[in-house]
């Protein structure tokens, strides 16, 4: 064949003179800035969800095909499909590998036969003694393309299984990589320079501060401690309530040591899984040696941490297990490891001696609720970024929240800001802080629709415990009385005390009692009536009274503890059953708990008759104006709180 030649019908181009390019002006305006793009491909999104779904239907289609043309083939054997061609039934015959279709003339239906391999559909029909010159058969095989159109067919049922399975073990793998990825460590882990909290980030907590001061100088200086033979701590255990900021604590030691920090929750070594609990723990001590100097921090580690059983069948099988493994691991630290566990709790009497001693955790941190200084630093913290009134004063706030936590006063600041949003107005005044820390500590106030008797019965009720707490010396002065519900409560009667406390006297223990019963002795001296208003101020009641004769000593029984107790071997390990008191006994200190109730419930009832005036009048302002505050309320009860008379 002649070759195809491309004919050019364009004019030959004149030859131009040479022209001279002046150099481009450089424009004054900005040029845009033109960013590479990189294409990454991830395969794990690659493989998602919608991808299966397109590769199952692609694999659906010739199914479907097969379906609505005819339908699956019927498999006959070789002796009938011989049968049938001597009976001149078939009248086309397909050969397609290992099968041979038969094609029927009567009603054009497709059979399938299998014949052995390596045989030929003649010497098949020759062998069974058919002579093809005497029959009107044609034979011909299948091209390719309907070859591997009858694989796909026959290979589609087990193509689904496999996608199928494989769409299973994604799902079931999570965050992890495939299904082996179970026994790797779900730690967090921050890296080093981006782990910027520090110790200025952390309001109060001085003491913690300065002792966690030498954990950073181990992490930084390793060599000087070595120098002398000192071995460096291997285990720091933050104890303290929730909320206190034992994390941020952990944190910023990270942060001010500049280590690798690698965080994961106690319940994260847990799996449905045995022995899941125990490779992960070893990966994640592996992970932080690589990573060394570093610093493994453990949040809510009695979840797996607690004491171990010694009876037979007497524990978790999984959590003992994570817990030896995490024992052996800090056993395993040598000194040039430079990594350092640090875990946390609000429950470290639960967890087992293994655990805390010497050579596992050595340094025990107690953060405590901060004091009032405390507070001031971390509401300044929090404060940041917010509007807040220039005439706040802060050292009142400070004293009103006694006994919050930092996520608490975090969580107050943030309520207030909210409600000024809200409403949109520029500033966060102090009611609104006011309004937000009984929004924390009590719910949202509400409007409940309750008749003139509930209103009459709530406000003696408060005006009860209001009264008594003034009069009591050793009871903490009044701060706000009202009737207006807030979460499950009807009214409430709010007692903060003037500074913070450590110990509780004997003296204020049973003032408190006789307060918290205050509320039903205002109602049966009214009304002649007993309501269920008062079912938390009688638990309460019964936990001090409970307390003071079973664990403080403060009763006539004397200063014994009737607890539960354990006996304990010289490695202070607990075992055995609780010693358990007798029968005789369990009925002296019953007695003696009702004893102080019951006290407490007739000085109750002897006050309020006595100062049945102001009763009434504090009970019929909060029923016009439903809130006073504490200036109102002292004005209105005509006298100064009463205060304790204190020997020196």
């Amino acid at each position: 064949m002649a070759e195809k030649k491309t004919i050019n019908h364009k004019p030959p181009a004149k030859k131009q003179p040479p022209v001279k390019r002046q150099p481009k002006k450089q424009s004054k305006q900005p040029q845009p800035n033109v960013k590479k793009v990189e294409v990454k491909i991830d395969l794990n999104k690659l493989f998602s969800k919608g991808l299966i779904y397109i590769i199952l239907g692609l694999l659906f289609v010739p199914f479907l095909i097969q379906l609505f043309s005819g339908g699956s083939y019927d498999q006959i054997s070789i002796s009938q499909l011989v049968r049938d061609i001597r009976e001149e039934k078939v009248e086309k015959l397909d050969v397609a590998g290992q099968q041979l279709r038969a094609h029927y003339s009567e009603d054009g239906q497709v059979k399938i036969a299998r014949k052995e391999e390596g045989q030929q559909a003649l010497q098949v029909l020759s062998a069974s003694g058919i002579d093809l010159a005497t029959i009107n058969l044609e034979i011909e095989n299948l091209s390719f393309g309907e070859m591997l159109w009858e694989l796909v067919l026959n290979l589609l049922p087990i193509l689904l299984m496999v996608i199928f399975f494989l769409f299973i073990f994604r799902q079931a793998r999570g965050a992890q990589d495939g299904i082996m990825g179970f026994g790797r460590s779900k730690a967090k882990i921050f890296i080093k320079g981006k782990q910027d909290t520090s110790f200025k980030d952390v309001g109060g907590m001085e003491e913690a501060k300065a002792e966690l001061e030498e954990i950073v100088d181990f992490l930084k200086n390793p060599k000087k401690y070595q120098k002398v033979g000192a071995r460096t701590p291997k285990g720091v255990l933050l104890l303290g309530p929730s909320g206190v900021g034992k994390t941020l604590l952990a944190r910023a030691v990270a942060g001010e040591a500049k280590v690798q920090f690698l965080s994961i929750a106690g319940s994260e070594f847990m799996e449905m899984l045995v022995g899941v609990g125990a490779s992960r723990a070893r990966d994640l001590f592996e992970t932080a040696k690589k990573m060394a100097p570093s610093i493994i921090f453990i949040d809510e580690i009695d979840a797996i941490g607690r004491q171990r059983s010694r009876g037979a069948m007497g524990g978790h099988d999984e959590r003992e297990q994570t817990l030896n493994q995490i024992l052996v691991e800090m056993d395993g630290f040598t000194p040039n490891d430079n990594v350092i566990v640090m875990a946390a709790t609000n429950r470290g009497d639960l967890l087992d001696p293994a655990l805390v001693r010497p050579g596992r955790f050595d340094r025990r941190v107690v953060v405590r609720l901060p004091d009032l200084g405390e507070r001031k630093h971390i509401i300044k913290i929090h404060a940041k970024g917010k509007p807040f009134a220039k005439v706040l004063d802060w050292d009142r706030v400070a004293k009103r929240t006694v006994g919050f936590s930092g996520a608490d006063l975090e969580n107050m600041l943030n309520e207030a800001a909210i409600a000024v949003a809200r409403d949109i107005r520029k500033e966060i005044k102090f009611t609104d802080i006011e309004e937000a820390s009984l929004k924390v500590k009590l719910g949202r106030s509400k409007k409940r629709l309750h008749d003139e008797y509930e209103r009459r019965l709530t406000a003696y009720h408060e005006a009860g415990h209001a009264v008594i707490a003034h009069i009591s010396p050793y009871a903490d002065p009044v701060h706000r009385v009202s009737i207006v519900s807030r979460g499950m409560a009807l009214g409430y009667t709010l007692t903060p005390p003037e500074k913070d406390k450590v110990q509780l006297t004997r003296s204020e223990l049973l003032e408190n009692m006789v307060v918290m019963l205050g509320g039903r002795a205002a109602e049966n001296l009214i009304f002649n009536e007993l309501t269920a208003g008062a079912s938390s101020d009688i638990k309460r009641a019964t936990v001090i009274a409970r307390s003071m004769v079973v664990e403080y000593g403060m009763s006539n029984l004397g200063p014994m503890n009737f607890g539960p107790q354990y006996e304990s071997s010289d490695y202070g390990m607990l075992w055995g059953k609780p010693f358990e008191i007798s029968d005789s006994v369990q009925a002296k200190v019953d007695e003696e708990i009702a004893r102080l109730i019951n006290k407490a419930q007739d000085q109750s009832a002897k006050l309020l008759k006595k100062y049945k005036k102001q009763l009434d009048i504090i009970a019929l302002k909060l029923l016009e104006i439903e809130t006073l505050d504490a200036d109102e309320f002292t004005q209105l009860m005509g006298m100064k709180k009463a205060k304790p008379d204190l020997k020196q």
